[in-house]
C-alpha cells in the first residue's frame, strides 16, 4: 500500500503516444511534490507507457475500460491521495507552481476549519485558443446550468466519490452531473482560487460535431433531474434572450476569445 498525499493525480489513456509523456512532465515539474500519481491506461499498444517511470509515487494500472468516465472511477479506486485532480492525456499543469498554489489554499481553509472537506477550483487556460477561461466565483443555480469549472480545475476531496463516481451513462456529461451532485445533494463546499490550474490543448473528446448533440441532450436531462423543469426553461430562456449562441461563439473565436473571457473574468469579478 503506498503513502498517502495531499494529491492524487490521475492520468487517463489509451495510445496517448508523446501527449502521455507532455502531461507526465508537466507533473514532474511542480514545486509542490505531496503527490501521487494514478496512470489507468485501457491497454495500449503504440509503446506510450514506455514514458511512465519506476518511481515510488508513480503507479501504472493497465486495464480495460468502456470509455474516459469508465477509466476515471476505475482510477479513484487505486488512489490514496486526499484530494484528487483529473488531469487527461494532452493537459498540462499551466505552471510550475499551480499544486503549490492550491495546497496553500487548502491549507489555509483547514486552519479555518479543521474539518474542512470540499471541492477547490480554479482557472482554465486554452492552448488552442490563447486565453484564459476564467470560472465563476460563485456556485449557484445559474453556475450550475451554464459555468461549472473544468475537471482539469477541480480538486475534489476524496469523499467526493465516496458514495459514487461518475454516472457512465452520460458518455459525455458525466463530470458535469457529477458536480451537480455534488452541489445539490452531498451539498458540497466550493472555494474559488485565482489560481489558473491547467492549460488545455482542445479539440477534445466531447468537442466532437457528434458529441456536442449529445452533450446538448444530456445536459438537458441533467439539469431537468436536479433543478426541475422550470428553472431548464427559465435558464434557456434568459440564455436565448441574452445572445449565449452568439456570446458562444465569440468565446470560441481566434479572433475575440481574448477579449470576451477578460471581459467575463471583470464581470465575475464584480459578482464576486
Amino acid at each position: 500500500m503506498h503513502k498517502e498525499k495531499m494529491f492524487s493525480i490521475i492520468v487517463v489513456c489509451l495510445n496517448a503516444g508523446e501527449r502521455l509523456q507532455n502531461t507526465l512532465e508537466s507533473i514532474w515539474k511542480q514545486s509542490c511534490s505531496d503527490y501521487e500519481v494514478i496512470v489507468k491506461d485501457g491497454g495500449s499498444t503504440d509503446g506510450s507507457l514506455a514514458c511512465v517511470p519506476d518511481k515510488d509515487n508513480v503507479h501504472l494500472y493497465i486495464e480495460k475500460d468502456t470509455g474516459i468516465y469508465d477509466a476515471m472511477n476505475q482510477a479513484v479506486r487505486y488512489t490514496k491521495g486526499e484530494y484528487l485532480l483529473f488531469l487527461n492525456t494532452g493537459d498540462l499543469f499551466y505552471d510550475v507552481c499551480a499544486l503549490e498554489k492550491i495546497a496553500s489554499v487548502i491549507k489555509s481553509k483547514k486552519q479555518e476549519d479543521k474539518n474542512f472537506a470540499g471541492i477547490v477550483y480554479g482557472n482554465l487556460y486554452h492552448l488552442g485558443l490563447e486565453t484564459i477561461i476564467y470560472a465563476s466565483s460563485v456556485i449557484n443555480d445559474f453556475t450550475c446550468y451554464r459555468n461549472v469549472p473544468c475537471h482539469q480545475t477541480c480538486f475534489y476531496h476524496r469523499s467526493m466519490f465516496d458514495e459514487r463516481g461518475y454516472d457512465t451513462r452520460y458518455n459525455v456529461r458525466a463530470d458535469y452531473e457529477h458536480f451537480l451532485w455534488c452541489y445539490y445533494v452531498k451539498k458540497t463546499r466550493f472555494v474559488y482560487t485565482e489560481t489558473i490550474v491547467a492549460s488545455y490543448e482542445g479539440g477534445g473528446y466531447s468537442e466532437t460535431k457528434e458529441n456536442r448533440r449529445r452533450s446538448a441532450k444530456q445536459h438537458k436531462e441533467i439539469v431537468i433531474r436536479y433543478m426541475g423543469k422550470g428553472k431548464y426553461i427559465k435558464y434557456r430562456a434568459i440564455l436565448l434572450a441574452t445572445l449565449a449562441p452568439v456570446r458562444s461563439k465569440l468565446a470560441e473565436s481566434e479572433r475575440f476569445s481574448k477579449l470576451y473571457n477578460s471581459l467575463k473574468a471583470w464581470i465575475y469579478k464584480r459578482k464576486g
